[in-house]
């Protein structure tokens, strides 16, 4: 069972394909270092694109810190190796062993522009939120392409208004658990408010012990 972090932490999803310099890549590389500064810990796959412009911001806000950059690379073949600006490194041989070290060692998560694996780390933070076995934790959508991607779900899967018998999949208050926003300020906004309130708790948020997830 992996340890949690007495730090307040946050796991940043998004794509490994972002060419750093672009706006994306900058943009989260800014929200990084602004949330290291902060004495947060920034969590990321490990690897290309806007992961290592997490871990990048994260070295660069907390210098002598680098245990504020932590990356969790998965094994695969063709996966290059974690980013020079990882300093906490955990390698997993599965999808549900990482994706379950994410959800133990993180307070809260930012999804930014991202693909199929960038969606399944959402929707298994969303999944967890809805049957509460993960609580009190913000879950921050950066970007129009997962407020359309909401918005789908919503008409999909949400209760509709043009048709009352239609099969309801999930409900208005599941729908809206994740917070959608334009900007990585309006996500650094977020994220402060709930470290704020995180900080003047004694009492560890997040997964509760007598929920467990499950071992991997």
């Amino acid at each position: 069972r992996p340890e949690r972090s007495a730090a307040y932490s946050v796991s940043v999803f998004g794509s490994a394909r972002t060419v750093p310099g672009s706006k994306e890549y900058e943009d989260i590389k800014r929200l990084a270092a602004t949330l290291t500064r902060q004495g947060c810990t920034v969590v990321t796959g490990g690897g290309p694109g806007l992961m290592q412009a997490a871990n990048e911001g994260a070295r660069e806000g907390a210098p002598d810190h680098p245990e504020r950059s932590v990356g969790m690379r998965i094994a695969l073949e063709f996966e290059q190796s974690v980013n020079p600006y990882v300093g906490e490194f955990f390698e997993h041989r599965t999808f549900f062993s990482r994706l379950h070290h994410f959800v133990l060692r993180s307070n809260a998560f930012v999804v930014t522009p991202g693909g199929i694996g960038t969606a399944l780390e959402l929707m298994t933070v969303w999944q967890l939120l809805q049957v509460r076995k993960l609580t009190q934790t913000p879950l921050v959508l950066v970007g129009e392409m997962w407020k359309q991607f909401v918005d789908w779900a919503s008409r999909y899967m949400g209760p509709s208004q043009d048709a009352v018998d239609a099969m309801v999949y999930a409900t208005k208050q599941e729908l809206s658990i994740p917070q959608c926003v334009s900007t990585v300020d309006e996500a650094l906004e977020i994220i402060d408010a709930d470290h704020q309130r995180w900080s003047s708790s004694p009492v560890f948020r997040g997964i509760e012990d007598e929920a467990p997830l499950g071992a991997c």
